[in-house]
C-alpha cells in the first residue's frame, strides 16, 4: 500500500461534555485504500470520534483531518466524497427502494449502478417497494445502498449490517471487498468481530475514552495473546495450557496416557478473544479516579 498523506489522520483528540471525559489522547491514522475497524464497547468513544471525523460534532482539543480537510470546517464539496452509512439512519420515505437511490445518485458525478447496488445489499427484490412498507433490516439495507452509491473516496461504516441475515451479510461483505478493489478508503465500526476480522487491514481498539491497541488484525494483542490452548478432559478433571507448540503437546500427551484423549481441543484465539481480553484487562486495571472521571 502506498503511503501518501493519510485519508484520515487523527492527533490527541479529545472530547469533553462538562466534566464527562469521552475521549482522551486518542491518535491514529488511515490510509488511502485501507479498511480500519474502530472497535470497543458501548460508550467507548466510538461514536464520538467517528462523529467527529464525519463533521457532526466539534472536539475539545487535538488535530484532525479528513481527505486533507478540518471536517469542523468541510464544505459541500468535501462532503461529496465521503459516504457515511449511520447506525440507525432508518429511511421510512414513500419513495420505492430504486427511485430512493436514484434520487441520490444524482447528487454525484460518478455513481454506482442503482440495479447493481439494490443487488449487493439483497434488495432485488424489494426494488419497487416503498420504503415505508419495508422491514427495519430492509430499511437498514437501504442505508448500506445510499452510503455506497456516490463512490465514496472514504465511507464511515457504522454497524452496517444490523439487521442482516446470513445470505445478505455474505453479500455485503463482497460489496465492501469490491470496494477495497476500487481503492475505497473504509472506516468500519461493528460489535460482530467475525465481521471485522473478516474485512480489515488493520483495527484500533478503544476503551474508556482511550485507544489501548492498534495494529493489524492479525497481530493485534501481540504474539502472547495468540497462544494457542490445548483442552483435554481426564478423571481428574478438565485441564487446559497454552502453548505454542500444541501439536508436540498433544503428543506427548497421548504418549504418557497411551489413550486418545477426551474432549481434546486445540483453541487458537480469535479476534474475538483477543479483544474481550484487551478490554477486560483495561477496565480491571483503571484506578478508581479513571472510572469515576469517565
Amino acid at each position: 500500500m502506498t503511503q501518501t498523506q493519510p485519508h484520515v489522520s487523527v492527533r490527541d483528540l479529545r472530547k469533553r461534555y462538562g466534566t464527562f471525559s469521552a475521549i482522551e489522547s486518542v491518535s491514529f491514522d488511515i490510509q488511502q485504500g485501507e479498511t480500519f475497524a474502530l472497535l470497543g464497547p458501548n460508550g467507548a468513544g466510538k461514536s464520538s470520534t467517528i462523529e467527529i471525523l464525519e463533521g457532526y460534532r466539534d472536539r475539545s482539543g487535538g488535530d484532525v483531518t479528513v481527505l486533507g480537510v478540518d471536517p469542523q470546517h468541510g464544505k459541500r464539496a468535501w462532503r461529496e466524497r465521503i459516504g457515511i452509512v449511520l447506525q440507525g439512519s432508518g429511511e421510512s420515505g414513500s419513495a420505492t427502494v430504486r427511485e430512493q437511490l436514484a434520487h441520490f445518485a444524482g447528487f454525484y458525478p460518478n455513481p454506482r449502478d442503482v440495479d447493481e447496488v439494490i443487488d449487493a445489499v439483497g434488495l432485488t427484490d424489494k426494488a419497487t417497494t416503498r420504503i415505508r412498507s419495508l422491514s427495519g433490516g430492509q430499511r437498514r439495507r437501504v442505508d448500506v445502498g445510499l452510503g455506497v452509491i456516490g463512490r465514496p473516496e472514504l465511507l464511515f461504516l457504522d454497524e452496517p449490517t444490523t439487521g442482516f441475515d446470513p445470505e445478505a451479510r455474505l453479500e455485503f461483505w463482497e460489496l465492501v471487498c469490491e470496494l477495497k478493489r476500487e481503492g475505497t478508503t473504509i472506516l468500519l465500526t461493528t460489535h460482530n468481530l467475525e465481521e471485522a476480522a473478516r474485512l480489515s487491514d488493520r483495527a484500533g481498539i478503544i476503551a474508556a475514552g482511550r485507544l489501548i491497541d492498534i495494529g493489524r488484525v492479525d497481530e493485534i494483542g501481540g504474539k502472547d495473546a495468540r497462544i494457542p490452548v490445548v483442552r483435554w478432559h481426564d478423571q481428574n478433571g478438565t485441564h487446559e495450557e497454552r502453548t505454542t507448540q500444541p501439536t508436540a503437546l498433544v503428543a506427548r500427551l497421548h504418549a504418557e496416557t497411551g489413550t486418545e484423549l477426551a474432549g481434546l481441543q486445540i483453541i487458537r484465539p480469535s479476534l474475538e478473544d483477543i479483544y474481550l481480553g484487551l478490554v477486560g484487562t483495561h477496565q480491571m486495571n483503571m484506578t478508581p479516579l479513571e472510572r469515576e472521571l469517565v
